[in-house]
């Protein structure tokens, strides 16, 4: 049990007026009257119903400064448009997350190594500094408004997490992006309670002087309908929408199976995000298996993050073992590399051996994919009806969001 305000649960769908009330009357009873609130909000990478929460959020906030902070982590900026049909309108105060700008942060203060020794079981001992977009620090309030799934690098999404990765500075999503690939993707995703890396981030919001808000949403995967909604603060809002996300977006097979398609909706731009679809069903598949990635809209690797094309993609051991060779480039990216390619070992004497085979079925050439350590699968030759007649053949529509997993 937590301290959390909740309406729905595991196998409801809220309806419209239900959402609204609720948000209405949780956030009526929260004291903000003329209050500043600066409200952080996922990108377009999440399933969320954000209009309808918006909407409900704002009407409640009718006598509060509001401003708008979309969590863009180190994805790339909304345009205007792209925000007004996220949004679901225009908004005063509407600013995205410019995590390439110095000048947009303020420095909290650091946590100390041997606090990161402590946190990490002794993984990393360092020092890391904390910045934060200064929006957040401005407000009186910071109120967090946005779905929980399993997470590659936390566990589950959501609640401190929309600040730290969502509007953090380099050091600490590199940082704590690390420390979850040190973990693995597989042994960290969908881990209930405070993970190590749920702990860092835990660490970094505690300076955060502002109140800190959150309406933590279950999201109907791949919809804009709610199974749940927990207010409080972050904390408990979060802890209490995890325990209902983890029985409503993990799915369990009885065996592992030799190949899975992962069919990507169009949410996911480039591989940096559409890489969900992996992670997601690492879990279920056999030693020597394949995960094919089906997203012909995908052109890209990384928009933002072009240096993942010379890095490639390989199992973490390759980069722990030839460690002073890669030490100084961006640890997040690191991480990604390591959460797609997945399980594996490396030696300097016989290499890379990794525990599944990643096939890209995308937009993006051939010579691109495979420079990148991946396999390429030519997307037009893909028959998703004859891969799901397969009895080898595990596909997932609308890959991304739930976690499968062996019982």
């Amino acid at each position: 049990m937590t301290d959390a305000a909740v309406i729905g649960g595991v196998g409801q769908v809220l309806t419209e007026d239900e959402v609204t009330a609720f948000v209405g009357g949780v956030l009526a009873g929260a004291g903000l009257e003329g209050r500043s609130v600066c409200v952080i909000v996922p990108d377009a990478t999440r399933s969320c119903p954000l209009p309808l929460l918006l909407k409900a959020v704002t009407e409640a906030l009718k006598d509060s400064d509001v401003t708008i902070l979309v969590a863009l982590g180190t994805h790339a900026e909304m345009t205007p448009e792209q925000l007004r049909e996220h949004l679901g309108g225009d908004y005063p105060n509407v600013i995205n997350h410019e995590w390439w700008k110095p000048e947009t942060f303020a420095d909290l203060g650091t946590i100390a190594p041997d606090r990161v020794g402590e946190i990490s079981d002794e993984m990393l001992r360092d020092e890391v500094p904390v910045r934060l977009n200064r929006a957040v620090v401005e407000h009186d309030v910071a109120l967090v408004v946005g779905p929980v799934f399993p997470h590659e690098v936390v566990g589950f999404s959501g609640g401190n997490k929309y600040f730290f990765p969502g509007v953090a500075g380099q050091e600490v999503i590199d940082f704590s992006h690390w420390l979850g690939a040190l973990i693995t993707s597989a042994n960290i995703i969908g881990t209930p309670g405070i993970t190590p890396v749920r702990a860092l981030i835990d660490e970094a919001a505690a300076l955060i002087p502002a109140e800190k808000l959150a309406l933590s949403v279950v999201a109907q995967s791949g919809t804009d309908a709610l199974h749940a909604i927990a207010f409080g603060d972050t904390t408990e809002s979060w802890r209490a929408a995890a325990e209902i996300s983890a029985q409503t977006h993990v799915r369990y097979l009885e065996h592992p199976v030799r190949r899975v398609v992962s069919v990507m909706p169009p949410k996911y731009a480039d591989i940096w995000t559409a890489a969900k679809g992996f992670y997601k069903v690492e879990p279920i598949v056999a030693d020597g298996g394949e995960v094919i990635l089906y997203a012909p809209h995908v052109t890209q690797l990384a928009a933002m993050h072009p240096e993942i094309e010379e890095i490639g993609y390989h199992c973490r051991d390759y980069f722990v073992g030839q460690w002073d060779k890669f030490r100084d480039l961006h640890w997040g990216v690191l991480a990604h590399s390591t959460h797609l390619r997945g399980a594996g070992t490396w030696d300097p004497a016989k290499g890379e051996h990794l525990r599944v085979r990643v096939t890209l079925a995308t937009g993006i050439p051939e010579h691109v994919v495979r420079r990148a350590n991946l396999g390429y699968l030519d997307p037009a030759t893909v028959d998703l009806a004859a891969y799901e007649a397969d009895p080898d053949t595990f596909v997932v529509p609308n890959a991304g969001e739930t976690l499968y997993r062996l019982q």
